[in-house]
């Protein structure tokens, strides 16, 4: 017999599940740089999209087709009969689907910036296929861990800590973003350009998190079921809030001001690290779990960064995979023997919970990394698992979408926002026209050096130099002609192309006239400087062989105005006071 109240309340709790796409994707978008935005986009609704079918096919099955201990069985587009007691399959499938779909959009922010988006998709596929029923299977499914009492209510193993694991796996294969760590291995800030998105992605996820642990009650007929539902969301939100308060005080003592990527992702590890005992916890156990989540998101953020040297852009594994560990351990800690769940240690329950939930976690851990790990190197052999650096540098939308912005027909005016950072780093570890053959270096950036000082006397003849160039290239031009000495320089952002039209794209299958691409102009005015030694030092620091290194324009100027002193000409050119 089906319940009614039973089933819309789960209908509606897996609704605000799927809604979470929404508000990872305006996380990930915000935390991440402009140019990357369309590609955050569409991985949050490709996984969606992908995983769906993937785990219809085979995934749902091989969860819940049987209760063998290690896998569940094959029952192909789900036509098996199942028990889900006043649920029908397709209820509970569908709020099951939503969960897979959460562990797989989790990867896609850790890997972010870097990922070849055809690699992307297959290694989403497999999360779906395989690794989340298969370990789903041990914990919820009828499995082994679940025959041990294993307890994580709605996921910080079975989905948060999967999910973040592979994020790890996968960013540490990865290598770091270009520009992410100096030639020492001192880490850089790479800062996010939209931190509107990321907080309203933030509230998103919170809201829909009532349904992602609510909603595993998978009940609300009896008085006992809303209890139950009541309590977690208690917990849940009680967890969230605190930890998020102790990140911001942690942060503001740490750093002397309160940092606000890092609140906002304190509120999702309260929300991951409450996720497994949100059912048997009372609130003072759930106010010191997400206690100890705010203190331990700060530190592991801070650890990968700068110890491990794994790139996460937005957190990821420090929210997901930590948090998520922490949770599942916080059962066999704070547990008052609620729901079924036998007492923690801090109950009088001694080590048995806590060491069971261990056990948990290095197993799952070790299933979803030997398996991950595989697969990420199939997809490396083959088709690639990083995109070449010239692609990272101009970003993923040019390259891997045919979107010139994401943000097209907004104007841009701060020079620290969007992508058109101007200091945004991207060495390489070396000047790109070192990398080239002598050859090569001296055919493009050979020039005849003129005389420009007649009997001690200089040339007065004034040059206006205007150099168009890539927007990643500014810094170490900007450099370059500091070294030599020109003293005033001035940037300015513009769109445009070449005599290649910006290889034309299509939008929408319409080729696009013209496909203009973010560059800079930079203008200086020189004349004691030799014009040529301006022309041989920006090509030095502008070439790299490839198709867009810009061009150089000079132009005689017949007269300059120094405003403050009414000095004309050469004179007013030179820095004195």
């Amino acid at each position: 017999m089906y319940s009614a109240t039973d089933v819309i309340w789960v209908l509606i709790a897996a609704i605000l599940v799927f809604f979470m796409q929404a508000g990872f994707a305006l996380c990930e978008a915000g935390l991440t740089r402009a140019k990357n935005t369309g590609n955050i986009l569409m991985k949050n609704m490709m996984d969606f999209c992908i995983g769906t079918p993937c785990y219809w096919i085979i995934g749902f099955g091989i969860m819940f087709a049987g209760s063998g201990p290690l896998i569940g069985g094959l029952d192909p587009l789900i036509q098996g009969n199942y028990d889900f007691g006043t649920l029908p399959t397709w209820c509970y499938a569908i709020f099951q689907t939503v969960f897979c779909a959460t562990a797989a959009t989790i990867v896609s922010g850790s890997m972010a910036e870097r990922t070849n988006f055809k690699a992307y998709c297959i290694y989403s596929a497999a999360i779906s296929l395989i690794i989340y029923p298969i370990s789903g299977h041990w914990i919820w499914g009828g499995g082994w861990l679940s025959s041990l009492n294993f307890h994580d209510f709605a996921g910080s193993t079975c989905v948060h800590m999967v999910g973040g694991l592979i994020a790890c796996l996968g960013a540490a294969m990865l290598g770091p973003r270009i520009g992410k760590y100096d030639k020492k291995g001192k880490a850089r800030a790479i800062p996010g350009h939209n931190l509107t998105a990321m907080a309203l992605g933030v509230f998103i996820l919170w809201f829909c998190w009532f349904g992602f642990n609510g909603g595993s009650t998978v009940a609300m007929t009896a008085d006992a079921d809303m209890e139950l539902a009541s309590l977690v969301m208690f917990n849940t939100n009680l967890a969230a809030a605190v930890a998020t308060v102790v990140a911001m005080i942690f942060t503001w003592i740490r750093y002397g001001k309160p940092d606000v990527s890092m609140t906002f992702n304190a509120a999702l590890a309260g929300l991951v690290a409450i996720t497994a005992p949100c059912d048997c916890v009372t609130p003072v156990g759930a106010f010191f779990i997400g206690l100890v989540a705010g203190f331990l998101v700060v530190l592991s953020v801070e650890f990968f960064d700068n110890v491990a040297k794994i790139d996460d852009p937005v957190g990821a594994v420090s929210v997901h995979m930590v948090n998520g560990m922490w949770g599942t351990l916080a059962v066999g800690l704070f547990s008052n023997g609620g729901d079924g769940v036998a007492p923690g240690l801090f109950y009088g329950g001694g080590f048995t919970q806590l060491g069971v939930q261990a056990l948990g976690i290095v197993s799952v851990a070790a299933y979803v990394l030997i398996v991950m790990f595989i697969v990420f190197k199939v997809i490396d052999k083959t088709i690639g698992l990083r995109v070449p650096a010239q692609i990272e540098i101009d970003g993923l939308d040019m390259h891997e979408h045919g979107l010139a912005s994401a943000y097209s027909g907004f104007a841009i005016n701060d020079m620290t926002g969007m992508d058109m950072d101007v200091n945004e780093n991207t060495d390489l570890g070396e000047d790109d026209y070192e990398k080239a053959s002598k050859a090569q270096v001296d055919a493009a950036v050979k020039v005849v050096n003129k005389k420009t000082i007649v009997d001690g006397v200089y040339d007065t003849e004034m040059h206006k130099v205007s150099i168009i160039c890539r927007l990643s290239k500014f810094d170490a031009l900007k450099t370059s002609l500091n070294e030599l000495g020109v003293t005033g320089i001035t940037m300015t952002q513009v769109m445009g192309c070449g005599i290649q039209k910006g290889a034309g794209e299509k939008y929408r299958g319409v080729e696009l006239d013209a496909n203009l691409i973010p560059k800079v102009k930079v203008e200086v005015v020189v004349s004691k400087i030799p014009v040529d030694s301006v022309i041989e030092a920006a090509k030095k620091a502008l070439y790299t062989g490839h198709i867009g290194d810009g061009k150089i324009f000079v132009y005689n100027v017949t007269k300059v105005v120094k405003v403050r002193t009414g000095e004309e000409d050469f004179a007013a050119l030179q820095d004195v006071e």
